[in-house]
């Protein structure tokens, strides 16, 4: 499940430096005509074909393929970052169009806030779609910002602390029913440590819960509904989510609390014409319990209400929503988008109300760069009610 913490920037870090693209893309429309353009050559240099020679033998196989090239990403509570990243897309034997290509992207990024991340992320698709495998292991360093718990902490309240983290979350579901209907159930490890606070500052004064570290160690049921035409760029179909997760000390944890999650998309194309995509998107995250600080939900970040720094607003509930108009330029690797999007967190259902929400809206650019797999390198600006705004770098789209 992605629950919208670091994990996900680290999911989308970009494969090459995004003015690269720009400058490899002049008279791409000329050398279209040729053997190859700039960014295809340049893609095929990084791009390594484990099974090439069983497929001249066999051409029912699907051609897998590593992707590896230099990372650099950027967003505001990362800065610059930058590392080695590979993306490894495959199908098992036996499987043809029917069946998904499975995605198992693994990053190692140094930011220059002196963060880091490694972070191996998978979704597997078994032949035929019976079994999906998908999941989450992440070993990071991350200084964040804290503004304290609630949906109205100030600005003035900003200060950093620094933590370690690792996770593992892997979930297997098995198809049901139907064909995009997928049951089943994981669990998931998560621990916090070696966390340094400022002296005296707002964290050390209020001691929330699980503020100088935590382990979560729970069993998670899950259900998912997947009938997207493209897992990293959809432009039709139904995507949900959900999962139900029981934390107890019993396990091994330090905490005893419950979280719920859910991550609903709809994606349609604008008309027969042309390939434009509305996406539309609504998340939440539920916890209930002694809950740590470290599984609280994180408002804003470069998914969903992009415009607001990642953790802006926390506390144990979050609701929010957007929806993306994706236009693409004919003959071209150019595409734009517009967003806009609204949320909140809160502690109890009461405490949320309509007139009181969070905007955000934005705008990005589009550069495709691999074709086959409609890979898309993304740059957005998103700006909110309560946001100057701030720049976005990344690869795949948001949602």
């Amino acid at each position: 499940m992605k629950n919208y913490q670091p994990k996900n920037k680290n999911q989308n870090l970009i494969f090459a430096i995004f003015t690269f693209l720009f400058v490899f893309s002049i008279n791409s429309q000329e050398k279209e005509e040729k053997k190859g353009n700039g960014i295809d050559n340049f893609v095929e240099t990084f791009t390594f074909y484990p099974n090439k020679k069983k497929v001249e033998k066999d051409s029912s196989l699907y051609l897998s393929k590593i992707i590896t090239a230099p990372i650099v990403s950027y967003s505001p509570e990362t800065d610059f970052g930058f590392g080695i990243g590979a993306k490894y897309l495959f199908k098992f034997k036996g499987s043809g169009d029917e069946t998904r290509t499975s995605n198992m992207p693994v990053s190692m990024l140094y930011t220059l806030n002196n963060q880091f991340f490694i972070y191996s992320g998978f979704e597997i698709f078994t032949n035929q779609e019976k079994w999906v495998i998908s999941g989450n292991i992440i070993f990071q360093n991350y200084p964040r910002l804290y503004y304290g718990i609630g949906q109205n902490s100030p600005d003035t309240n900003e200060e950093i602390y620094d933590t370690y983290q690792f996770l593992i979350e892997p979930i297997i579901l098995k198809q049901a029913f139907t064909r995009y209907l997928f049951l089943g159930g994981g669990f998931r490890y998560n621990t916090i440590y070696d966390t340094t606070v400022e002296e005296d500052g707002l964290l050390d004064t209020n001691m929330p819960s699980g503020f100088d570290g935590s382990t979560s160690t729970g069993v998670e049921l899950a259900l998912l509904y997947d009938s997207r035409d493209n897992i990293l760029n959809a432009s039709k179909g139904w995507y949900f989510e959900f999962t139900r997760g029981f934390y107890n000390t019993s396990l091994g944890g330090t905490h005893d609390f419950d979280l719920t999650r859910f991550d609903l998309r709809h994606y349609m194309k604008i008309s027969q014409k042309n390939n434009d995509v509305l996406a539309f998107q609504a998340v939440g995250h539920f916890a209930n319990g002694d809950v740590p600080l470290a599984e609280l939900a994180l408002f804003g970040n470069e998914q969903i209400m992009r415009g607001y720094i990642e953790g802006r607003y926390i506390e144990e509930n979050l609701l929010a929503a957007q929806v993306e108009y994706r236009k693409t330029f004919k003959d071209s690797r150019f595409g734009f988008v517009a967003f806009v999007g609204a949320g909140d967190v809160f502690s109890k259902s009461t405490d949320l109300s309509l007139n009181d929400l969070k905007l955000n809206y934005g705008v990005g650019l589009r550069f495709m760069l691999d074709k086959k797999e409609k890979l898309n390198v993304r740059f957005d600006y998103g700006a909110g009610n309560e946001s100057a705004g701030n720049f976005y770098v990344n690869i795949a789209e948001a949602f």
